[in-house]
């Protein structure tokens, strides 16, 4: 199988107020996130790629259009977590490029969440 990744950043806004008020995420806070889309494929196209890179820009485009300087909680209808994030990532891309296997976001240089099916 074969596999690549490329990385998005954004920065935003957000708060999990559904959980207890002394709980550090409860309060309104930011991070600047990472995006992670990998793709994968068992052969490789005509050109030696599972995808062109520069085929990606779609999701660049969105994440700077729709989540870079915004508060999340306005933009999601679930709580505004990685792994949230992950999965909407996630479909998202699909949508766009069935060869997404899986998403990883970042909200702090130590923590991970992953969508994979």
């Amino acid at each position: 199988m074969f596999r690549i990744r490329k990385e998005f950043q954004f920065s935003a806004s957000h708060q999990l107020s559904h959980l207890p008020p002394d709980h550090q995420c409860a309060r309104l806070h930011g991070h600047n996130y990472i995006v992670v889309v990998e793709l994968a494929a068992e052969t490789l196209n005509k050109d030696g790629f599972v995808r062109d890179y520069h085929d990606l820009k779609p999701l660049k485009t969105y994440i700077d259009d729709s989540f870079d300087h915004r508060h999340l909680n306005d933009l999601l209808d679930v709580p505004s977590t990685a792994e949230n994030l992950a999965r909407h990532f996630y479909d998202w891309c699909r949508a766009q490029w069935p060869e997404t296997s899986a998403v990883l976001v970042s909200e702090t240089p130590k923590t991970w969440a992953e969508y994979r099916p």
